[in-house]
C-alpha cells in the first residue's frame, strides 16, 4: 500500500471540502443480531410490563393464549384442529425465521411487524420466531416470549401459533401459521 503525504495546501482543501460535515451516529447492530441489552432500571421495566399487561388484558376480543407449562398455544376458531395439530408437531416447512435474542421488549413489535409484512409479501405460510427461554430474565420470566405472543395474537393474518418442538427450539421458539394470501394481491 502506498503511503500518501499531504502538504498544507491539500489539508486546506480537505478541510474546506469537509466544512459542515458531521460524523453519523450509526448503530451497526442488525435486527436479530445477538447482543446483550443495556442494563435498565428494574422498576421502570416492571412498570412498563404492568402497563402492557393491563392494555392487553380482559378487553381483548381475540382468543386467549393458553399456557401449558411454558408452551404457548393459540388458534383462531376458523382453523381446524387437524391443521393446528400438524403445526404443533412441526409437520410444515418453515418459510422464514427471526431471532429476537438480545432485543429489548420495545424492539420486539417493530421487528415482528416488519418480519410479518415481508413474510406476507412473499406468501410465506409458516414462520419461526425465536425469542429464547428468558433464562437471564430472573423472576420476571421470559419477557420477549410474552411480548411476542401478545403481539402475534393481535395480528389478523396470524391464524395460529404454538411453541416449537424441542428439536426446533422448544419453549424458546414459536411456530406461526399465517393466512394464505390470494394470488391477486
Amino acid at each position: 500500500m502506498r503511503h500518501m503525504v499531504m502538504d498544507e495546501q491539500d489539508r486546506a482543501l480537505f478541510r474546506q471540502a469537509m466544512r459542515g460535515v458531521r460524523r453519523l451516529q450509526i448503530d451497526a447492530r442488525q435486527p436479530g443480531q445477538l447482543r446483550r441489552p443495556k442494563p435498565r432500571a428494574r422498576f421502570a421495566r416492571a412498570d412498563r410490563h404492568a402497563v402492557l399487561q393491563e392494555s392487553l388484558g380482559a378487553a381483548s376480543p381475540f382468543e386467549p393464549v393458553e399456557e401449558a407449562g411454558d408452551a404457548l398455544l393459540f388458534r383462531r376458531p376458523e382453523l381446524s384442529e387437524t391443521v393446528f395439530r400438524q403445526l404443533r408437531r412441526g409437520q410444515y416447512r418453515i418459510d422464514g425465521e427471526v431471532d429476537l435474542h438480545g432485543m429489548t421488549a420495545a424492539m420486539v413489535e417493530p421487528v415482528l411487524r416488519d418480519f410479518l409484512a415481508d413474510a406476507i409479501h412473499h406468501r410465506a405460510r409458516v414462520l419461526r420466531v425465536i425469542h429464547g427461554k428468558g433464562l437471564r430474565s430472573g423472576n420476571r420470566g421470559p419477557v420477549l416470549k410474552l411480548v411476542a405472543s401478545n403481539y402475534l395474537r393481535r395480528v389478523g393474518s396470524v391464524l395460529a401459533f404454538a411453541s416449537a418442538r424441542e428439536v426446533d427450539g422448544g419453549s424458546g421458539a414459536i411456530l406461526v401459521l399465517l393466512k394464505a394470501r390470494s394470488p391477486r394481491g
